[in-house]
């Protein structure tokens, strides 16, 4: 597919020069439907983007519509800050119905604002009023938001160097494999806890990411995680998953710390538990936890009720059935490993490694301008993928859970063609 640039005159002179996804799709966007988009002038692609992880149903899917049309149609509040609302008072029981309680957990759920990094600095605030204490640990090539508290917990030099201050009250240790193997998960770590000449101040919290997206795609063993887990309750430290890219079914369980089989004491969800794209986050603690005043953390669009309503037709229509959706993505994940395997095997000098889960993947390469040039190359062909690492040397993959078996594998080869055309 030839594509012609269109005239971002109104883009380019107007919007700040911040913006980012637009610079390597050059396509001014109209419409979409499931897994793909058409741009206005009827070129179609086919997206492996998914809203950054936010559109796991797909573009526009059409029971959250219904729902979200029915509720606008009638009247419904639209914006509610955190009052009682009917939409509110659907989507809490509904989600301690088919979330929660089958899976035995506790939690109490906090509404911290609309986006994920709102629930990551709610998580934080939470875990140092609860101990008493500023530290939190996070991990090399972590990302949690973009404010000041979470970017103090992100690995990434660029993103930190945004912040124009002293980022503090964070320390990184080293993700499972970051040192290939060759040091004893969490010797370091234990030492300094151990040591009262380490330097480490005592951390309230662990902050960590099962599968880390924006790092690389790099996954976490479940005995790493169990490990961690273990650790955080021997020195008395909270455990903080930010569920927010990987949660809602990305790598197949709702949650995706349910395969390693911990109960972490603080949960982030956003992205994709709104289902339909709108602006929603939540923050998910034991109840032995909230221990906030009333208004102590609060924000303007809380309660954003029209996410409310697509969330709760989200869990009703992909949840509240037994797990078929689980079965398909990790269907379709084996699906994708299929191919990654196919294409390392066509390209042995080029590909350094294939990794992922459920339905995120990536492809590192080790010429690290490699993964750029191929999702040009793919954008080119019809297919959105972007990239991720702290050099984003890593070609990813997230495309919406309910893609079918044929999109997957137009995509696929699609993939597999930009890495062969790139190929130097």
């Amino acid at each position: 597919m030839t594509i012609t640039p269109p005239a971002l005159s109104v883009f380019e002179t107007v919007e700040s020069e911040v913006r980012s996804y637009c610079r390597g799709w050059p396509a001014v966007f109209d419409r979409a439907q499931g897994a793909r988009l058409t741009d206005e002038d009827g070129h179609e692609y086919l997206d492996f983007f998914a809203g950054a992880g936010s559109l796991n149903y797909g573009h526009n899917n059409p029971v959250l519509k219904r729902a979200l049309l029915d509720y606008l149609e009638r009247d419904g509040i639209t914006h509610g800050l955190d009052m009682a609302t009917t939409s509110k008072r659907a989507f809490l029981e509904t989600f301690q119905n088919v979330i929660l309680r089958p899976r035995d957990l506790p939690y109490k759920v906090m509404f911290p604002g609309p986006t994920g990094t709102n629930a990551v600095e709610a998580a934080l605030k939470l875990a140092r009023k609860v101990k008493g204490r500023e530290s939190i640990v996070s991990f090399t090539n972590a990302f949690h938001g973009m404010s000041l508290g979470s970017l103090a917990v992100t690995g990434n030099a660029f993103k930190r160097a945004g912040a124009g201050i002293p980022l503090v009250h964070g320390t990184p240790m080293p993700f499972d494999n970051y040192l290939d193997g060759q040091v004893p998960d969490f010797l370091w770590f234990e030492r300094l806890l151990e040591d009262q000449g380490s330097g480490l101040n005592k951390p309230a919290a662990v902050i960590v990411e099962t599968v880390q997206g924006e790092g690389g795609i790099n996954v976490a063993r479940p005995q790493w995680l169990r490990a961690l887990a273990d650790l955080c309750r021997r020195q008395d430290m909270l455990l903080i998953v930010d569920d927010i890219q990987m949660g809602c079914g990305r790598t197949g369980a709702f949650f995706s710390f349910e395969e390693a089989g911990i109960t972490p004491d603080i949960v982030t969800l956003s992205k994709s538990i709104s289902g339909y794209g709108l602006p929603m986050s939540l923050c998910l603690f034991r109840p032995e936890l909230d221990v906030w005043e009333p208004g102590e953390h609060n924000g303007t669009f809380r309660g954003n009720n029209p996410a409310f309503v697509t969330a709760t037709a989200a869990l009703e229509a992909y949840w509240a059935d037994g797990g078929a959706l689980e079965k398909q993505t990790r269907a379709r994940g084996e699906q994708v490993e299929q191919a990654l395997i196919s294409i390392t095997e066509e390209n042995l000098v080029d590909v350094k490694e294939y990794r992922g889960h459920g339905l995120v993947w990536g492809m590192e390469f080790h010429d690290k301008a490699r993964a750029s040039a191929v999702a040009r190359r793919a954008f080119d062909l019809g297919l959105l993928v972007e990239t991720s690492g702290p050099q984003s040397e890593v070609a990813k993959l997230l495309p919406p859970l309910t893609i079918t078996e044929d999109e997957l594998d137009e995509g696929l080869r699609t993939l597999a063609r930009a890495v062969r055309e790139t190929a130097v």
